[in-house]
């Protein structure tokens, strides 16, 4: 829990500068690996109320953060996409929390790395899994 919360403080006080939380995080990282998903995926990988998902589309849309496009083949989805602006913010959270990850991993060591992978990988329960490896297929190979 502590390592947890340290590990995040940075990237909570740059969105809390904006008026955001890590619901609002979580969205971005997302988009940035998956553009042009539809409010349905995200509602699905986040697993958040629809509720709190349609206030965290809300404000990502009118800080300028996200945009929705009609989808082109069936008019009635939305698909989501950052604008430069949300994708710069999501850039800069992912670099703040990639340089304290690269320095705990260099102090661990890959063995440790390894493990600490695997051991991610089998708490999640089956759906999670599922999600997980969907995500990281949808996402490529070429993701930071």
């Amino acid at each position: 829990m502590f390592a947890h919360k340290s590990h995040l403080t940075r990237a909570d006080e740059s969105l809390a500068a904006q008026g955001l939380g890590r619901a609002h995080h979580r969205a971005l990282y997302i988009l940035s690996r998956q553009p042009g998903g539809s409010v349905t995926d995200l509602f699905v990988i986040l697993g958040i109320t629809k509720q709190s998902l349609s206030r965290v589309l809300r404000e990502l849309t009118g800080k300028g953060l996200l945009e929705a496009r009609v989808d082109a083949q069936d008019r009635r989805r939305k698909m989501l996409y950052l604008t430069d602006k949300g994708a710069a913010l999501e850039h800069d959270l992912f670099d703040q929390l990639h340089a304290n990850m690269a320095r705990a991993y260099a102090a661990a060591g890959e063995t440790a790395v390894v493990g600490y992978w695997t051991l991610m990988q089998h708490l999640m329960d089956q759906t999670a899994h599922r999600h997980f490896l969907a995500f990281n297929e949808a996402a490529g190979s070429g993701r930071r």
